[in-house]
């Protein structure tokens, strides 16, 4: 049997107009400007305002890739939003509100969540879907993200999330597209890593700042940093080489066919740590320095990068990869063109 063809009709994106730069971190974090910049990756970051809630973002960037894939939104049969847990409400459904404000009234609209390592895994569930169900012609994928706001830069502990940003971003499938096809995935979870990133009032992370945003109060914080520190170190190279390879693996390629990587944002040395691992260089890669991590919208903003710098190209195979706290690593794999 012969699986129908699920391919990427068209991208969008959003970013908030504030923009903050490194110098702007140095009294706060205590941190060098050339250390922000250079190690940390952190050039410039979007920081949102009042308007630019979650649903709103992903809204933007919705309507921008369907825009893009000139469709009328009514085409939509299902609608997946895969952005940040902290959004315009606590318990609630965020999904429903970017199908309103995009005008999917045809469609059905859920939420599935893996923090920064999500859009792999919501690409692959979609395309699952897609599959198992012929009714699914066209889907919608968007999230955004504003956990910069939970961030104290007085935080030490938090110092690996400093290079937190916000903006939106969204993809468009279709069923039977036969360009920028979706193909093999790949996840794995190492749970002992669960409980060490989370919502917390602990004076650390309160800091200095307003800890009180709208429902939530608290900063995210790191229990147990030093056992962290040392798994982390110990395991994510080698997760993320596991995912990655598999999905491609999966989609009947090896590492040597890949043209491009498109990853979560992270600090220079074990991104170039990465790409020299699964034998890339930075010639098939983008490096996310003037938008900071902006959790699973990362991905689509590396897919819009390397078609304007033009390092995906037709027929390229390019992978997908990401990692999130809990602990998930994922990995999809796409053909372009």
């Amino acid at each position: 049997m012969t699986l129908p063809q699920i391919g990427i009709l068209a991208t969008g994106t959003y970013f908030p107009d504030k923009i903050e730069v490194a110098a702007d971190l140095v009294d706060a974090t205590n941190i060098p400007e050339h250390i922000l910049r250079e190690k940390m990756g952190i050039h410039q970051r979007h920081i949102a305002e009042d308007k630019d809630t979650v649903s709103y973002m992903a809204s933007q960037a919705a309507k921008k890739a369907i825009e893009t894939a000139g469709i009328d939104p009514s085409e939509i049969d299902m609608v997946i939003s895969h952005g940040s847990e902290y959004k315009d409400h606590v318990i609630w459904n965020a999904a429903g509100k970017i199908q309103h404000e995009v005008g999917a009234v045809n469609a059905y609209a859920f939420e599935m969540y893996a923090l920064c390592a999500g859009a792999p895994i919501a690409m692959n569930i979609a395309r699952s879907m897609m599959i198992a169900d012929p009714s699914l012609e066209t889907v919608l994928l968007a999230a955004s993200s504003r956990e910069n706001d939970l961030i104290s830069t007085t935080n030490p502990r938090a110092r690996f999330m400093y290079n937190f940003g916000a903006g939106g971003g969204a993809m468009i499938l279709k069923r039977g597209h036969d360009k920028n096809l979706i193909l093999g995935s790949s996840a794995f979870t190492d749970g002992s890593l669960s409980e060490t990133v989370m919502l917390t009032r602990e004076p650390d992370a309160l800091g200095n700042d307003d800890a009180i945003k709208g429902d939530y109060h608290g900063n995210l914080d790191v229990q147990n940093s030093a056992y962290m520190a040392e798994r982390l170190g110990e395991t994510s190279l080698d997760n993320f080489k596991k995912v990655i390879r598999e999905s491609v693996e999966k989609s009947d390629y090896t590492l040597e066919d890949v043209g491009f990587m498109g990853i979560t944002h992270m600090k220079r040395s074990f991104y170039d740590l990465i790409l020299n691992e699964i034998g890339l260089t930075a010639e098939q890669s983008v490096y996310l320095d003037h938008y900071g991590h902006i959790q699973s919208v990362d991905q689509v903003i590396t897919i819009e990068l390397g078609l304007e710098q033009g390092k995906i190209k037709d027929g390229d195979l390019i992978v997908l990869a990401g990692a999130g706290t809990g602990y998930t690593w994922s990995a999809i794999t796409v053909r372009w063109g």
